[in-house]
């Protein structure tokens, strides 16, 4: 591989944990019948986002702020809270942000896999399914070296898993998409639509941390057309740089 390109969220940056630190915080003020004990599940609806919110802000069909109105909204009237007008939900989405980005930092493992790439000569970049500026914000904060090349959203007005946002990373590197590997957290939107864009993927699939429940056979399919699964980021560079012999 000539060049790596990263997806941010919940691969390089745990955002998992920084979505649980602002839920703990909104819930404490905007859903006060429920507990400590619920944020994990209020959580696990945010990121399962079952009604598509944040896909259809990436595929152009709504604006960032009306995706998140939406899915706060799911959130509460699945765990029994209010739906918020615009002013609350104003309200709202300064208290969670404010919380949100305070406890944005890096997995213990991303900043070794980037420089381990970087020291072998492979060029690093990132395509994310955010705006570009709010992901420069989010990898500084984490203490993370930005790459020049870093293709968001508003690239194209789509994100992945449209071709067009992957090639543009690997046209970024100055790379052939053949010889560009993707790194993500997400199966289908990560790993396969590099694959399907003619580089290779690879999905980061933490332990614990899957979005939600992907069948075996579905994991099976997707190893069979080339996705090369990770448990971790020290796995990357061995990976990439000592594949086994043929």
């Amino acid at each position: 591989m000539d060049g790596v390109l990263f997806d941010v969220d919940d691969t390089l940056i745990d955002t998992r944990a920084a979505f649980t630190v602002a839920w703990e915080v909104a819930v404490g003020q905007f859903l006060p019948a429920l507990g400590p004990g619920d944020v994990d599940a209020v959580v696990r609806s945010w990121r399962a986002d079952v009604d598509g919110y944040y896909a259809a802000y990436t595929q152009g069909r709504m604006s960032y702020t009306e995706q998140r109105w939406r899915r706060v909204n799911a959130v509460h009237a699945e765990h029994g809270g209010p739906a918020l007008d615009e002013a609350e939900f104003h309200a709202w989405n300064t208290v969670y942000e404010e919380a949100f980005q305070g406890a944005w930092a890096a997995f213990d493992d991303a900043l070794a896999a980037m420089d381990a790439l970087r020291s072998a000569g492979v060029a690093v970049g990132i395509v994310t399914n955010a705006r570009s500026d709010y992901q420069r914000a989010k990898l500084e904060r984490a203490g993370l070296d930005v790459p020049e090349v870093l293709v968001g959203v508003d690239r194209f007005g789509v994100g992945k898993p449209d071709p067009r946002i992957f090639l543009a990373g690997a046209e970024g590197l100055g790379t052939d998409p053949a010889r560009t590997a993707y790194v993500g957290d997400e199966l289908e939107v990560d790993a396969l639509g590099a694959i399907r864009a003619g580089l290779r993927g690879l999905w980061l699939d933490r332990p614990g941390t899957r979005r939600h429940e992907i069948p075996d056979s579905t994991v099976t399919a997707a190893m069979t057309s080339g996705v090369v699964p990770l448990p971790s980021l020290t796995h990357l560079a061995p990976t990439l740089l000592n594949p086994p012999a043929r």
